[in-house]
């Protein structure tokens, strides 16, 4: 199967983090998926640039940078200063969404859209062509641990078919609730980046359960 896995280090140990991202450089990761969360656009505060340079520092892997944030215009260039190499904004977030996507590009960082999980695939249909990635949610977004909503196959086929002809490289993406029970159906649905946080994290063995995502049975 021919996709990426993005760990979400939003499940990571905190305490340990250089630790776990050393794991992540030496395991069959293929991105890093740090989640920017401000308490204002969604109900959790997570971390914020000195954390992400602190990553940086160790991370072998690019960062994928999640931003759950309000106006995050603000804040794009110096993302990609502390070590962004892509930057995905919320849809429900940003105003003037064509010249976000465009100020993201402009500093040279793949340029994402994040879809919360209430909000329509064909909402997309006048900026596709000019996106890298669309981040499918898969819940709520604020809070690892939650349970899939099964809507999101639906979500993933109807952006496959947008995608197919106007932008068949898209990056698409899916987060929250991905494990080893519905990674072939996720990535038959037509996702091709998965997000895990705790189903890696919370794992004996992260290196394998990252491992069996990436490949499996």
């Amino acid at each position: 199967m021919n996709h990426l896995i993005a760990p979400s280090i939003l499940a990571a140990d905190f305490a340990n983090m250089q630790r776990d991202i050393e794991m992540l450089n030496q395991s069959e990761a293929d991105w890093i998926h740090v989640d920017i969360m401000d308490g204002v656009f969604v109900p959790n505060i997570s971390y914020g640039f000195p954390v992400l340079q602190a990553v940086k520092k160790y991370a072998e892997k690019p960062l994928d940078v999640h931003l759950m944030i309000v106006d995050p215009d603000r804040y794009l260039k110096e993302f990609q200063q502390k070590g962004a190499d892509g930057i995905t904004v919320h849809f429900e977030a940003c105003t003037h969404l064509h010249r976000t996507i465009q100020g993201i590009k402009e500093l040279g960082c793949r340029a994402g859209v994040a879809l919360n999980p209430h909000t329509p695939v064909a909402f997309l249909d006048d900026i596709i062509e000019d996106l890298d990635l669309v981040l499918i949610m898969s819940v709520n977004p604020g809070f690892g641990g939650q349970k899939f909503i099964n809507n999101t196959y639906k979500k993933l086929h109807d952006l496959k078919a947008l995608s197919a002809a106007r932008n068949p490289n898209l990056f698409i993406e899916v987060d929250g609730g991905v494990g080893g029970q519905n990674v072939k159906e996720l990535v038959n649905a037509g996702a091709n980046v998965l997000v895990a946080g705790n189903s890696v994290f919370s794992a004996g063995d992260q290196a394998l359960a990252i491992k069996n995502l990436k490949n499996p049975q």
